[in-house]
């Protein structure tokens, strides 16, 4: 389902480069599909602090060296 011409973010590229779903990141860090949606898809939509470390920790325990402001 990649590239279908929809926009994606810093973390919708990366979510897709590394492998992984948005479904996989609503089950890790325990976030709604709507959220996690416009996180990956909407430039424009600012998170929440609790919302990006929920993020930044479930790509962490994956594996991945990230930081927040990889992201936003």
């Amino acid at each position: 389902m990649f590239g279908l011409g929809k926009p994606r973010t810093k973390l919708g590229r990366f979510i897709d480069g590394s492998g992984l779903t948005q479904g996989w990141l609503e089950k890790k860090a325990g976030l709604n599909k709507n959220s996690v949606s416009k996180l990956c898809g909407d430039a424009s939509y600012e998170p929440r602090a609790g919302t990006v470390q929920k993020i930044i920790s479930a790509l962490r325990k994956h594996g991945h060296d990230v930081r927040a402001d990889d992201f936003w």
